[in-house]
């Protein structure tokens, strides 16, 4: 089986976590922490970062901070997993899900625009499978009606939009370093600002609402546990030493595929639009409707013959999970795209195994099971 993902693991990553496994108790508890968050907020230019055990807990913990709650509405991308939209129950605002561009599968500024309502407090900018929305417009938009902004780049380190990594952009953003992801923890994410209060509040809720240097247990309010082992932090500083290297990786992976499919017709892969570049976390195939064939049944028998592949996400309000939520009603004839696309698109394998033999050998399988 050509696995689906899979990480780098080097002897610096072995050294580190032995490190972290044997002197990081006691005194030195927080010592790898301390250097994994410094360094990240140094890499993606921001002036925080908090390590996290989830990118979904930097999501909900973003959301408390910027004051979000019951009554407001967070919009968001249909085109994205769950755990970008979850969070928004956890705090009891409402989710409104819009429609993306069809060749970034980014959220679409003019979607955006025309859910904002009286009731709109926050957006979540999802940079999908390694894309960059158009950020300069969507921002705009925002700052004019007053909208605080969270960017969920759980899947783009690496990613740049003119020139800024993904991560720099809104009053938050949020990393996901999931094993399936170019930078891992294993499980883990991150929590990134340059706005001092926010940075305070999140950092106070996710230690049980402990205050900076309590040492008497005396906690202010009911909070939550969102912190991070040692180990994972050794892990994880190790990986960002090496992200240079990790990105470049992708984007070769990336090319394989591209250069499979190049003088094939019906096949869409990944955009790069003037102005981003793309680290390709997950390298994705959009096939032609003339081929009339389900993903999951294309999932299901590519599997068959050995290639470990995965559906491109389904539209959130297509879910049973938000067979209640407000604009789940409308959603399919207003969020055409998603719907479109989510329909007949795959990841392909991208883990960091993969050689130029087996994509090109998951290319064929894909044409085959296609007919």
């Amino acid at each position: 089986m050509i696995p689906l993902a899979g990480p780098s693991i080097t002897q610096r990553e072995i050294d580190y976590v032995t490190d972290a496994v044997t002197n990081a108790w006691y005194g030195n508890a927080n010592v790898y922490h301390a250097r994994f968050e410094s360094a990240f907020a140094a890499y993606v230019g921001r002036k925080y970062a908090i390590a996290l055990p989830s990118a979904t807990s930097g999501i909900h913990l973003s959301l408390l901070a910027l004051g979000v709650g019951p009554g407001d509405e967070v919009i968001i991308p249909d085109s994205t997993w769950i755990a970008s939209a979850a969070p928004i129950r956890y705090v009891g605002a409402t989710p409104v899900f819009v429609d993306v561009d069809d060749a970034t599968w980014c959220i679409r500024p003019d979607a955006f625009e025309s859910a904002i309502t009286n009731r709109t407090k926050a957006v979540i900018l999802v940079d999908l499978y390694g894309s960059m929305p158009a950020m300069d417009e969507l921002l705009a938009s925002a700052s004019t009606h007053g909208i605080s902004v969270i960017e969920d780049a759980a899947e783009a380190v690496g990613s740049e939009y003119c020139g800024r990594l993904a991560g720099g952009f809104g009053h938050t953003s949020v990393f996901s370093f999931h094993g399936s992801k170019t930078l891992t923890t294993g499980e883990g994410g991150m929590f990134v600002t340059d706005c001092q209060d926010l940075h305070d509040r999140a950092r106070f809720l996710r230690d049980h609402g402990r205050r900076p240097g309590d040492i008497q247990f005396l906690n202010s309010e009911v909070a939550f546990k969102y912190k991070m082992s040692s180990m994972q932090a050794a892990l994880g500083l190790a990986q960002l030493e090496r992200i240079a290297e990790l990105v470049e990786r992708k984007r070769e992976i990336f090319s394989w595929y591209a250069d499979a499919f190049r003088d094939t017709d019906g096949f869409v892969l990944n955009a790069e639009p003037a102005g981003t570049r793309n680290s390709y976390w997950m390298s994705t195939v959009v096939w032609d409707r003339a081929f009339a064939k389900d993903k999951n049944d294309v999932v299901r028998e590519m599997r068959e013959r050995g290639v470990d592949v995965r559906p491109f996400f389904h539209p959130l309000s297509s879910l049973p999970a938000y067979a209640d939520a407000p604009s789940t009603k409308c959603a399919r004839e207003r969020n055409r795209v998603s719907y479109d696309i989510g329909s007949r698109a795959i990841n392909l394998p991208s883990g960091f195994s993969l050689t130029r033999e087996e994509a090109d050998r998951v290319c064929e399988v894909l044409q085959a099971v296609l007919g």
